[in-house]
């Protein structure tokens, strides 16, 4: 297996972000999501999701709704493979949570459950806290169509990282470093 790695933000980057999305049929792939991903994998890269559901905390949606738009966003994508989508429930205002980007914590789980080189590993999402989750875990980052607020620039303010506004720009960029 091979030990390098993309981690993929779920909403706003693979999928088109509907604000707490609950029902299989809302979900729409962004465009290039599935040929792209097919590239990365097809170059021997693991493909991970690591998402902040925070509608399971709120209530909006259960955990099993969650796993039905993910399984709803997979059919979409004929042969990509996703070696474990990591997420999180917790709302922000949970003192007592430990992996909500831009924690790392699935990123080192990735690590050591699938032999992951995070130093060779990418992650790829349309937040600031994506970004620096990936930071934080010891990849390369990408910003995805740079939404985030004068805060958050604050915050990525003397980091390392691409900003692209397509999912395949990012992918040519992983690719280039193959």
């Amino acid at each position: 297996m091979a030990n390098h790695a993309v981690f993929f933000d779920r909403d706003g980057t693979l999928i088109i972000d509907k604000h707490y999305i609950s029902k299989p049929e809302d979900v729409e792939l962004l465009p290039g999501v599935t040929e792209n991903l097919l590239k990365l994998q097809k170059a021997g890269f693991q493909l991970f999701i690591v998402s902040n559901q925070s509608g399971i905390g709120r209530g909006f949606f259960t955990e099993d709704q969650m796993h039905e738009v993910n399984d709803r966003m997979l059919s979409l994508m004929p042969g990509v493979k996703f070696t474990w989508m990591y997420f999180c429930p917790d709302t922000p205002e949970n003192p007592q949570s430990n992996s909500r980007k831009p924690s790392p914590k699935f990123l080192f789980q990735a690590e050591q459950n699938f032999l992951v080189n995070l130093k060779k590993s990418w992650f790829v999402g349309d937040k600031d806290i994506d970004v620096l989750c990936g930071i934080n875990g010891g990849c390369q980052s990408i910003l995805l169509d740079g939404k985030y607020s004068s805060e958050a620039h604050k915050a990525l303010q003397g980091k390392k990282y691409s900003t692209v506004k397509t999912i395949a720009e990012a992918a040519a960029i992983i690719l280039k470093g193959v």
